[in-house]
């Protein structure tokens, strides 16, 4: 990757592009379609946020300006796992894509060191659920995220973000139905994001989300509170590539509540691998691409996802 200051300075926006993630948010309505409450994690074995979808620089902010994004992801499933990790016997298949407009605002203004800026999302979903034989299909707009964020440059290599984000229930939602492209429910999700930069030379990322899922009136049930880690890790080639894998981490770590009562052993585990890339053209232009395999689920859909992010500069 080239080292002079304006590459550097639209590496810059590319990364704030992957901080604070919120796009795709699909609500498998497998309750509806009669599985027991011991086979999904949280209220249908969904979340809001869409796990792995940040990838390098992820922990890195843009000088001020005005800067967009969009999203493409596909997510394919055909499996649900039960709480021993084991396949359930459901006839059953997810299919979501999802285009996402992305606009950020990175202000002049530091507090407490850092860089303060806004964001929003406004995820275009379409989906598709098939249970045990009923079939459900969905387009519009899913639950939008909004958030802010503080920016901290603390090497030349070495930069982190700290960020709140909330995601709000705006997508369509019905309790009866089997696929939902909102989930009815607040997300509180704070946010802590590090980056370690090299364009000849190692890149490592983390983005640290902690969830704090708010009641969903229409069924009475609260989802427990989720950790998870997006991940990356890559080598710079020197040529504006990076190559790696990337991947998540989730566990959800409180248990669901549902008319008061505490759900018990469905707690939602699993990981997620696979090869990353990234390219920056020195027009200023960023494209990267991912696709991610699930392992060691547990009480969720198991899958495979593919999430490409375009960048063009105003």
């Amino acid at each position: 990757m080239p080292t002079n200051k304006n590459n550097m300075k639209t590496s810059k926006t590319t990364a704030w592009i992957n901080i604070l993630g919120g796009l795709l948010c699909v609500s498998l309505g497998v309750l509806a379609a009669g599985l027991s409450g011991n086979a999904q994690a949280t209220e249908s074995g969904g979340s809001s946020y869409p796990m792995g979808v940040e990838n390098y620089m992820s922990g890195a902010m843009p000088p001020p300006g005005f800067y967009a994004i969009v999203y493409a992801s596909h997510y394919d499933a055909d499996s649900l796992r039960g709480n021993d990790g084991a396949k359930l016997p459901v006839d059953f298949r997810v299919r979501a894509s999802s285009i996402d407009p992305r606009f950020i605002w990175v202000s002049d203004q530091q507090i407490l060191g850092g860089s303060l800026a806004f964001h929003t999302i406004m995820p275009l979903v379409d989906l598709k659920v098939d249970v045990n034989g009923q079939s459900q299909s969905k387009q519009g707009l899913g639950d939008m995220t909004f958030g802010t964020a503080l920016g901290y440059h603390m090497s030349d290599k070495l930069q982190a973000i700290v960020a709140l984000d909330v995601m709000a229930p705006t997508g369509e939602y019905d309790r009866h139905d089997i696929a939902n492209i909102g989930r009815n429910y607040w997300d509180i999700q704070p946010v802590l994001a590090l980056s370690y930069i090299d364009p000849e030379g190692l890149n490592a990322d983390a983005k640290i989300m902690y969830d704090f899922n708010l009641k969903n009136h229409a069924t009475d049930y609260t989802s427990g509170q989720e950790f998870h880690v997006d991940y990356s890790i890559g080598w710079g080639l020197g040529n504006s590539w990076v190559v790696g894998v990337g991947g998540y981490i989730y566990q959800q770590t409180t248990d669901d509540r549902q008319n008061g009562e505490r759900v018990e052993n469905n707690k939602g585990h699993a990981l997620a691998i696979g090869p990353s890339i990234k390219y920056t053209n020195r027009k200023g232009w960023f494209i990267t691409a991912k696709w991610q395999q699930e392992s060691n689920v547990k009480n969720r859909a198991e899958g495979d996802a593919y999430w490409l992010k375009l960048t063009m500069p105003f």
